[in-house]
């Protein structure tokens, strides 16, 4: 019973966070223009 209690909490701590996160919004700025490099360039 201990268990579940527990997993009942979490459960409401963790949708708490979440609607939180989600009313505060996303973080204002810019990303940038340029593309990240997802390889090692050659060297020649």
């Amino acid at each position: 019973m201990r268990a579940l209690i527990a997993a009942a909490i979490g459960l409401a701590v963790a949708l708490a966070l979440v609607l939180t996160i989600s009313a505060v919004g996303a973080p204002t700025g810019r990303t940038s223009p340029k593309p990240l490099l997802t390889t090692v360039p050659e060297h020649p």
